[in-house]
C-alpha cells in the first residue's frame, strides 16, 4: 500500500515558520526507496533539531546501513520546533520524514538515537504528533518505537513509552532485527505485537522493557528486576561490531541543507576508549578499542570528500591522537591533499598526546585556529580521582609550545562538581589558567595569546565508577563557578586574556535525574511534556521550575525526590536501575575503581599494559584492535592526470 506524501500539505505552513529549509529535504546524498518494494521501513530519529540531528554520525550510518538493503527502506525524522509543531496540529498534519515526508505513523519500526537523556521530552512530542499511542502497552499496530545510543544504556525512565531499546552498536543489529520484523510480517504478524516483541528479545543486544518486572523495597530502593516471561534473558548484554574496517560508514555522508552544528565530513579513526576516565560513560561502555586501519581510514576520506564536496575532514573518536598510527594518518591525508582547500581536524586533544608536528600537519592546508585540551579537573588531586593525571607542568608545557609554534587560541575543557571536590580544587583553574597565558606570552613573544576555559557541570553516569556517587547540588555549582570568575579577573593584566564559559548547575541536575532514574522517572518526564516542556537541551526552552515542579507533584506518592535520584550516594549493595543491562563491565571491578577514586589511585590504559580485569573482553567475546599495521597512505593520482597516460 503506497503511503503518500504530506508535503503538499505542509508546503504552505513553511513560510509561516523559522528556518523553513529544515523540513524540505532532498539533501546530497539522501535516499527515497520505492515504499511498496520494499518489505520493512524504518523511521530513524534524532530527536532535537534538524541541525543538530543531521550530522550525527549514529544515524547517518544506520540510514545507509538498511538502505543498501533491497528489501528496507530508511528514512530520517528530526525535533519540529513548536513554530511549525503547533500548525502541524491545527492543520492535522502528522510527524514526517524529511526524506519523502511519509507520515511516520506509516512506518514499521521508529529508531530514536540517544545522545543525551535531555532529549526524551522531545520524544514525546514526536509520538504524540506522528498520533502513536505515548505508552507502549497501548500500542496495537503502531511503529515499533526502539531506542539506542548512549543513553539506552539506563533506558528505564523511559521505559513505559518504548517498545525495546538496544545496548551497543548498532550496525548489525539493526539488520538482524529488519530480519526478525520481515519474516514476522511475510508469516501474516503470527501472535500480534506481543510475539513481535517475544522474537526481537531474543536478538542480542535487544532489550524489551514489557518482559520484565521491577520490584520495589519499603524504603523505595529496587529490590530486584527479573524477567516476567520464560525464554527472556536475565541481563540483556550490548553489541559490539568488531573489525571495523568492514564497516566504513558512512559511505556518503549526508550534506545538510541548512547550517548545521559540525559543518564538515567526519570518520571515525577508532571506537572505544580505554584511558579509563572515571567519569566518562562513553569511554566505560564502547570498551574495547577497535582501530580503524590507515588505509581505510584513506579510503573513507577519499569517497566520502569525492561524494559530498566538503573541506574539513574531522577525524573522530573519544581521543583520536591516540590512534596508534594517527602521525601517520595526518602526514598521510596533509601530503594527499596539499595544495587544496581541504583541512583535517582532531575533536578535544589529551594533553600528554599532543605534539605539535601531529598538530602542523593537521593544519598544513587549513587555518591555523585554536587547540582544544581536556584536562577535566582544577587540581592534580581532582585528576587523580577521575583518572586523568596531567600536571599543571605538563598543561603548561604543551600549550606554551603550541603557543611558540604560532596558535594564538588555546581551549581548556573542566567539570566541576566533581566526587570530592572542594572550592580549592576549582579555583586553581584560575591558577592553571593564568599560568598558560604567562608562559604562552613568553613562548610566543607577544602578548597576543588567548586561552578559554570552559566549564560543565559533572552528571555521574551509569555503567562507571562514579554510579554510586552523590551528585553535587546545583547551589555549590554556581557558586564555585561565581568564585571561579572572580578569581581569574583578579588578576586583570592575565585575566582579560582569559575567556570563561559555563552554564548554571540546575540543566545538569535535570540530566542527573534522567541519567540515574528508573520507571517512576517517566512520570515526571510526561507531566513536564504536558506542561509544554520541549527541547530541554537548549537554554533558551529549558526550564527548571518545570522540571522540578513536576518532581514535586508525581515523585512522593512512590517515596522517592528530585534529590533522592541526584544528591543521594548509593551504597554497594544497592540494585541500580540498570545493573539487568550488560555494557561487559564487572560490577566489583566499577567498585573497587570508585574506591580507588576516593583514595586517588590512578590506572593505566590497558592498550599498553596488562590487563586489569574491567571484565569487557572475556565476557563480550571481544579483544582490543590496535594497529600499528605498517601500512601506508598512498598519495590519490587524480583522474585528469591519468588520461593523459
Amino acid at each position: 500500500m503506497t503511503v503518500e506524501s504530506v508535503f503538499p500539505l505542509l508546503e504552505p505552513l513553511l513560510p509561516l515558520v523559522g528556518k523553513p529549509i529544515q523540513y524540505v529535504g532532498g539533501e546530497l546524498n539522501s535516499s527515497v526507496k520505492d515504499w511498496d518494494s520494499v518489505a520493512v521501513h524504518w523511521a530513524l530519529m534524532y530527536p532535537d533539531a534538524y541541525e543538530v540531528g543531521l550530522p550525527n554520525q549514529g544515524v547517518q550510518i544506520l540510514y545507509e546501513v538498511i538502505n543498501e538493503r533491497a528489501d528496507a527502506l530508511a528514512e530520517r525524522t528530526y525535533s519540529i520546533w513548536p513554530d511549525l509543531e503547533a500548525l502541524m496540529r491545527e492543520h492535522g498534519i502528522g510527524q514526517f520524514t524529511v526524506d519523502g515526508h511519509r507520515p511516520v505513523a506509516a512506518f514499521d519500526l521508529l529508531g530514536v538515537s540517544f545522545a543525551t537523556e535531555l532529549g526524551y521530552t522531545n520524544l514525546l512530542s514526536a509520538l504524540d504528533l506522528a498520533g502513536i499511542p505515548l505508552l507502549a502497552a497501548q500500542r496495537r499496530a503502531e511503529p515499533l518505537v526502539i531506542a539506542g545510543g548512549h543513553a539506552a544504556f539506563n533506558p528505564e525512565p523511559i521505559a513505559d513509552f518504548l517498545d525495546a531499546a538496544v545496548l551497543g552498536d548498532g550496525e548489525q543489529a539493526v539488520l538482524e532485527i529488519t530480519d526478525v520484523v520481515r519474516d514476522w510480517k511475510a508469516a501474516g504478524g503470527p501472535g500480534g505485537r506481543v510475539e513481535l516483541l517475544a522474537r526481537l528479545a531474543a536478538v542480542a543486544g535487544v532489550y524489551v522493557p514489557r518482559f520484565y518486572d521491577v520490584e520495589y523495597l519499603p524504603d523505595a530502593r529496587i529490590l530486584r528486576v527479573a524477567p516476567n516471561r520464560p525464554g527472556v534473558p536475565y541481563r540483556v548484554a550490548k553489541r559490539t561490531v568488531m573489525d571495523l574496517d568492514a564497516w566504513p560508514y558512512p559511505k556518503a555522508p549526508l550534506v545538510p541543507l541548512a547550517e548545521s552544528v559540525h559543518e564538515r565530513m567526519s570518520v571515525e579513526i577508532f571506537r572505544g576508549c580505554t584511558r579509563g576516565c572515571r567519569f566518562c560513560q562513553a569511554g566505560m561502555i564502547t570498551r574495547p578499542v577497535r582501530e580503524r586501519s590507515v588505509t581505510t581510514v584513506g579510503e573513507m576520506v577519499a569517497n566520502g570528500l569525492a561524494r559530498t564536496g566538503f573541506e574539513e575532514v574531522g577525524l573522530l573518536s573519544l581521543s583520536s591522537a591516540d590512534h596508534s598510527e594517527i602521525g601517520e594518518i595526518a602526514k598521510g591525508l596533509a601530503d594527499r591533499y596539499e595544495g587544496t582547500n581541504t583541512s583535517l581536524s582532531l575533536p578535544s586533544t589529551r594533553v600528554d598526546a599532543f605534539n605539535v608536528t601531529l598538530a602542523n600537519e593537521l593544519s598544513r592546508n587549513g587555518r591555523r585556529s585554536g587547540l582544544t585540551f581536556a584536562p577535566e579537573g582544577g587540581s592534580e588531586r581532582m585528576r587523580r580521582v577521575i583518572n586523568k593525571m596531567v600536571s599543571a607542568e605538563d598543561l603548561i608545557r604543551t600549550t606554551s609550545t603550541a603557543y611558540a609554534a604560532g596558535w594564538r587560541q588555546v581551549k581548556l575543557y573542566f567539570m566541576c562538581g566533581l566526587p570530592t571536590e572542594t572550592d580549592e580544587d576549582v579555583l586553581e583553574i584560575a591558577d592553571l589558567a593564568h599560568g598558560v597565558i604567562r608562559a604562552g606570552r613568553e613562548a610566543a613573544g607577544h602578548r597576543d595569546v588567548r586561552c578559554t576555559v570552559s566549564i560543565g557541570a559533572f552528571v555521574p553516569k551509569p555503567h562507571t565508577p562514579f554510579q554510586w556517587a552523590a551528585q553535587c547540588d546545583w547551589q555549590t555549582v554556581d557558586k564555585r563557578l561565581k568564585l571561579l570568575r572572580e578569581a581569574i579577573n583578579a588578576d586583570r593584566k592575565l585575566g582579560r586574556s582569559v575567556g570563561v564559559r559555563y552554564h548554571d548547575g540546575r540543566p545538569s541536575i535535570v540530566e542527573g535525574l534522567l541519567s540515574r532514574g528508573d520507571r517512576r522517572v517517566g512520570a515526571v518526564i510526561r507531566r513536564v511534556w504536558e506542561d509544554g516542556g520541549r527541547f530541554d537541551g537548549w537554554s533558551e526552552h529549558f526550564s527548571y521550575t518545570r522540571w522540578e515542579a513536576a518532581c514535586a507533584a508525581m515523585l512522593p506518592p512512590f517515596g522517592v525526590s528530585l534529590d533522592w535520584y541526584t544528591t543521594r550516594e548509593r551504597a554497594e549493595n544497592e540494585v541500580l536501575p540498570w545493573d539487568h543491562l550488560d555494557s561487559g563491565l564487572d560490577r566489583e571491578w566499577l567498585w573497587q575503581d570508585w574506591q580507588e577514586a576516593l583514595s586517588g589511585t590512578e590506572v593505566e590504559d590497558c592498550r599498553w599494559t596488562p590487563c586489569f580485569d574491567c571484565g569487557v573482553c572475556p565476557t563480550m567475546g571481544t579483544d582490543i584492535q590496535i594497529g600499528p599495521t605498517g601500512r601506508t597512505l598512498l598519495p590519490l593520482t587524480p583522474v585528469e592526470r591519468l588520461a593523459n597516460h
